[in-house]
């Protein structure tokens, strides 16, 4: 029978996040969400800001489900190994909601592109910290 997984990495400039099987993953490219499984067709997109979910299968990683919250890079997919090159991954456990609106409201005054991308990240670590509470990742 065929492998229903394929290889995923996430590599920041400054780390190897992750390197594992998965059954599938949904990414925030910059046009909106992109789902990926098994044998999908070649792709490279540019990522934007938002979650990235990963499923996992039974065996080996103990399955369920695992998410961050990328910013800018990329990612590609070529003969079932998506690799995600991400300025930022931030698990989705290890961000604290308070600190988060703190640094949100922080923020808005502050003009400009950076500022709006500061806020941009803000918001879906609110929104990927809230989603994953309310489903148990």
């Amino acid at each position: 029978m065929a492998s229903k997984t394929f290889r995923c990495r996430i590599v920041t400039p400054t780390a190897r996040i992750m390197d594992e099987d998965v059954v599938a993953a949904s990414i925030p490219a910059w046009d909106g969400s992109m789902g990926f499984m098994v044998d999908r067709a070649p792709i490279l997109t540019r990522l934007g800001v938002g979650e990235l979910t990963l499923d996992f299968p039974a065996q080996g990683s103990g399955g369920g489900s695992r998410s961050y919250v990328v910013a800018g890079g990329f990612a590609q997919m070529v003969d079932n190994r998506l690799t995600i090159l991400a300025e930022n991954a931030i698990p989705t456990e290890t961000i604290a909601v308070s600190e988060v609106e703190a640094e949100l409201r922080s923020l808005e005054n502050q003009p400009g592109p950076a500022a709006d991308a500061k806020r941009a990240l803000a918001r879906a670590k609110i929104a990927a910290a809230r989603s994953a509470a309310g489903s148990g990742i």
